[in-house]
């Protein structure tokens, strides 16, 4: 009997990502989320530039390449261009969705587009050789910020979640992370809900995953999940940020 397989979603093909990277295990969540929605041969992600930008080897279903940022705008097009089959996310670091495509974010948030994204906050960004991100911790040591990030220089970090919940318009955001095994099962389960949300065609679902970086965060990946325990969960605290079917069942 088989207890435990590849999803189907998944190619088979090795990771590029250092050891000790969160993003496989994020690949898989996405995958088994696919695989068990049965929605592969619907599915269109969509991979801007970043740690992510070979994503479109590692799943099955179609992927489309969108420039620094812009994945949320591509996914737009992709998504209005045929709403009621094709599903749609795009896979985003906190460089890249906080910072060049914050724009483009804020906006699909807004307008409540019918699409799923899934950001990846590590602090810092990575691809590029760990400069300060807009995520990045105060005091927190990267390549450009080598005595700690001054929020008297480079202003505060920026908590996506809490922003996007000040608006109207999104349906679902919710901050997970991977750091164990109960985290692990209760961010598929997050995950899951915002393809479901999609197919239902209830609008705008983030999911932020609080990731590890050891590479750019000079640390062995044992050494980063500490360091992510005790520093970034408590700045960026788990839970859900909105979730406006669940409020108003409540009523």
């Amino acid at each position: 009997m088989v207890v435990f397989d590849k999803p189907h979603a998944l190619t088979d093909v090795p990771l590029h990502y250092c050891p000790g990277c969160t993003h496989g295990i994020v690949h898989r969540l996405v995958a088994e989320a696919i695989d068990e929605l049965g929605i592969e041969g619907r599915t269109i992600g969509i991979a801007p530039v970043g740690c992510s930008v070979m994503a479109y080897n590692y799943f099955n279903c179609d992927m489309i390449e969108a420039a620094h940022g812009r994945a949320p705008a591509v996914a737009t097009g992709v998504k209005r261009s045929d709403p009621e089959n094709n599903i749609v996310f795009t896979y985003q670091g906190d460089g890249d969705l906080a910072s060049i495509g914050m724009a483009e974010t804020v906006h699909a948030a807004a307008r409540n587009e019918n699409i799923t994204v899934i950001f990846i906050n590590n602090a810092i960004y990575g691809m590029t050789g760990g400069q300060m991100a807009p995520t990045s911790l105060p005091g927190q040591v990267t390549q450009t910020s080598p005595y700690g990030r001054d929020p008297k220089h480079c202003g505060f970090p920026v908590k996506v979640c809490e922003m996007l919940s000040e608006l109207d318009g999104p349906e679902y955001l919710e901050r997970v992370t991977v750091n164990n095994v109960k985290n692990v099962r209760a961010a598929k389960k997050a995950i899951k809900k915002a393809f479901q949300n999609q197919i239902e065609g209830k609008g705008f679902s983030l999911i932020e995953v609080v990731s590890t970086c050891p590479t750019n965060w000079g640390l062995t990946p044992q050494a980063a999940l500490k360091w992510l325990e005790d520093n970034m969960l408590p700045y960026y605290p788990l839970g859900v940020y909105k979730d406006r079917s669940a409020k108003e069942e409540a009523k």
